[in-house]
Parts: C-alpha cells; structure tokens; sequence
C-alpha cells in the first residue's frame, strides 16, 4: 500500500503573476459601501425636504359634471397664515385618462387654516373623475 502526500503546488517563477499573501484587501469595499449609503442618505433628506410632507394639503370634497365640456371640482387645502397654495386639479373620464387640467392659485384665510374651493375645470371630453395631483406654495 502506498501512501501520498499533498504537496503544495510549484510554479515556475513569472509565469503566472505574483501570489498574494495573506488575507483579502477588504478597506475599499467598505469604504466605498458607508460612502454610498451617506450619499444616498444625503439625496432622501434633500428630496424629503423639498417634496415631502408640506403645509399644503388638499382633500378632495367632490365633483360634479356640468356638461361634456366642463367639470366642476371641489376641494379643501390647508394653506398657512401669509401664504398662498398652486394646486393642480384635473379632471379624469371613466377609463382614467386625463381629460383636463387647470392649475389654481389658492390665498390663505385670515390667520391660515382651510379654504373650500369649487373650481370649474375646462375638459376635452365628458369627465367622469376629478381630483387634485397635488398642491405647493405658490410663487
């Protein structure tokens, strides 16, 4: 019976490149992944601060359909004390798509607080849907 030993292998020198020694350089890595995340950190709070939660909220009260031409919707938006709100409302058809869209400059009440709005929206097609996409300080 016969017995082998492994043996560590020999190769000829240059020929294949130098061999490292000892562990894995594992610093860059880590380092470029802890600057990804402060980047992408940094990007999330500027996006949140500039379209986050804001002080220009509009709920939807309703609508209604005055004609194939028109369709009247009416919303609530808190607006703050000084300020004014630019909302967008638009009215929809029965598939969804858009068929009109006006913006609305909205001025605060006394002190601040909600203001109901009723604003006719012009339409290319009967609207059976409207709603406002949203609504930022205006200027």
């Amino acid at each position: 019976m016969s017995e082998t030993h492994a043996t560590t292998p020999v190769f000829p020198p240059g020929r294949y490149g130098r061999r490292r020694e000892g562990g894995r350089r594992r610093l860059l890595p880590i380092v470029a992944t802890v600057v990804f995340g402060v980047g992408l950190a940094g990007l999330t709070y500027a996006y949140y601060d500039k379209f986050g939660q804001t002080d220009y909220t509009a709920d939807i009260i309703g609508w209604k359909v005055s004609s194939d031409a028109e369709m009247v919707v009416e919303f609530r938006v808190r607006v703050p004390e000084g300020g004014a709100a630019m909302c967008m409302v638009r009215a929809r058809d029965y598939d969804g798509f858009e068929v009109g869209r006006k913006p609305v400059t909205v001025p605060a009440p006394a002190g601040g607080g909600t203001v109901d709005v009723s604003q006719p929206v012009p339409t290319t097609a009967r609207a059976s849907v409207g709603d406002v996409m949203g609504c930022r300080a205006a200027g």
